[in-house]
């Protein structure tokens, strides 16, 4: 302590501490502690240490100017942002609803509970109208530092806006109907997928060989065949005329994967599918590269998906079981809707059976005049139901192998939505390769007036990429609408009689993509 002489003989008194530092010294200085208290806390700890003279003298009033003059408590302060951890949320007062609606009227130059209100400021008292979720209109004055609106120009923003709100209600309630009627037929078309289940299972299934080509069987096979008995009259419409056995599947299996083995992988793609092109049952190497491109929105066929091997499985023990055919682009699409419907083992018995069916074999192996014959007979059909779009395809050249070729070798899977694939493979196990035609020419009746309007470019690209969204109900009146027979000839007559006829392969050797197909 020193003292200096003051004015009026009062002293002036400092205070310091004398620190000299030989260990490291933790001091927590607790925020809203009172200077005094901190200094007497310094002093104490300088009397009763034994340092030696300090290096530095530091004025204690200096060193803690810098403190928070906040008395409170920690737990009382104000919270904030905290870089580790969490802070509690600032709670502030509460106001009462009232006062807060006061408050905004008084801000905003409304009339208080004791000034009347004008009729334009209780325009939006006397609507009667709840405000919309997205399409709420208030109508609102103008401010009060600006010249009021004229009567006129008032009365007309008051009938605009009345007229907004009436056309948001319109459109509101129209969406309201909209979706209840699609609620209402989702539960219709569940209520009668349960009743035809429960109707295949315990009346048609069990009676099969008598039932199975009664008018009323038929009738309910046109509607779809509910997704539970779906593989089970899938598997009884196709039959296994080939005799296959699940053990026959696990040896051919077994071969398949020898095979893998001992097949060195491909060092690129272009590789891998001209040694598939060469060597049929080379072609094991190909169904990898397939398999991941085989509905890709679904992601549970490619690589780490829980349907891959089983895919993988059932295309490399076809391609041993039939290695003049092997693999070619497209059955991994046809083996993967099987998957979805039948067990692994029915599903190739299935998927071979499939593919040895004549339009399905022409097609597979790649014969190039029987395949000729099928768009020749399909476009005798063509011209029979739609001539007008038949002639427009002949002006801009436009030959059904541009677009056949991928509906046949994928039986729609890959072109339609899979659960109208579906429903069109119900009645293609009923009817045959005739209605893979027949489903052709329904979708060129149900586009046709967009078609008419497009040229060659734009038709190729529209039919080989169909839109996403296909109306079922529509497509099937479309497609019931087609007739099959030409000049009382029915399509297995039709195409029978393209077989004999050999300047057929004249009008189609120019084909771009039978060329590429076949080279």
């Amino acid at each position: 302590h020193s003292q200096q002489p003051g004015t009026g003989g009062q002293c002036r008194t400092h205070t310091y501490i004398h620190i000299h530092i030989h260990i490291h010294i933790h001091i927590h200085i607790h925020r809203g502690s009172p200077c005094d208290s901190v200094c007497e806390q310094l002093n104490l700890f300088t009397l009763h240490s034994n340092f030696s003279p300090p290096l530095s003298i530091f004025s204690l009033r200096s060193l803690f100017a810098r403190r928070v003059k906040d008395n409170r408590s920690v737990e009382q302060r104000d919270p904030g942002w905290k870089l580790f951890g969490k802070v509690p949320p600032r709670e502030g007062p509460v106001k009462d609803p009232k006062r807060i609606q006061k408050e905004y009227e008084t801000k905003s130059g409304r009339a208080g509970p004791g000034n009347p209100t004008s009729p334009r400021q209780s325009v939006r008292k006397n609507l009667d109208f709840e405000p919309l979720s997205t399409t709420a209109l208030i109508l609102e004055d103008r401010p009060a530092n600006l010249p009021a609106k004229p009567a006129e120009e008032a009365q007309k923003h008051r009938q605009q806006y009345e007229e907004m709100v009436a056309q948001a209600k319109k459109r509101e309630l129209k969406d309201a109907q909209k979706k209840k009627k699609q609620l209402e037929d989702r539960c219709k078309l569940e209520d009668s997928i349960g009743s035809a289940a429960q109707t295949w299972n315990q009346e048609i299934l069990p009676n099969w060989s008598t039932m199975c080509t009664s008018r009323r069987v038929r009738d309910l096979w046109w509607q779809g065949i509910p997704p539970s008995v779906r593989g089970k009259v899938w598997s009884l419409a196709v039959g296994n005329d080939l005799n296959i056995t699940h053990e026959l599947y696990s040896i051919c299996l077994a071969r398949a994967k020898e095979k893998w083995k001992t097949t060195p992988a491909p060092s690129s793609e272009t590789e891998t599918e001209d040694a598939g092109s060469s060597d049929r049952e080379s072609s094991l190497e190909l169904i990898k590269l397939d398999i991941s491109r085989t509905f890709p929105q679904l992601c549970i066929f490619q690589q780490g998906g829980p349907y891959h091997d089983v895919l993988h499985s059932i295309l490399g023990a076809y391609t041993c079981y039939r290695p003049d055919v092997g693999y070619v682009q497209g059955m991994s699409f046809i083996a993967a809707v099987l998957i979805l419907n039948l067990d692994t083992a029915d599903a190739f018995i299935a998927f071979a059976n499939l593919l040895n069916k004549p339009c399905q074999m022409a097609f597979f192996r790649v014969d190039h005049s029987l395949m000729l014959t099928y768009f020749a007979a399909f476009e005798v059909f063509f011209e029979e139901n739609l001539p007008k779009l038949f002639a427009h395809f002949k002006k801009n050249n436009l030959t059904p192998d541009i677009y056949l070729i991928d509906w046949i070798f994928t039986l729609y899977s890959k072109s339609l939505p899979l659960d109208l694939a579906c429903r069109v493979w119900d009645v293609f196990c009923r009817d045959g390769e005739e209605f893979l035609f027949r489903t052709a020419l329904g979708l060129l009746r149900l586009y046709q007036d967009v078609l008419t309007c497009m040229d060659f470019i734009h038709m190729a690209q529209f039919l080989t990429r169909l839109p996403d969204l296909i109306p079922a109900e529509q497509l099937f009146q479309h497609i019931a609408a087609v007739h099959m027979t030409s000049r009382n000839r029915k399509w297995g007559q039709v195409q029978s009689s393209w077989k004999m006829k050999k300047n057929v392969l004249e009008n189609y050797l120019s084909s771009p993509c039978l060329v590429t197909l076949c080279a």
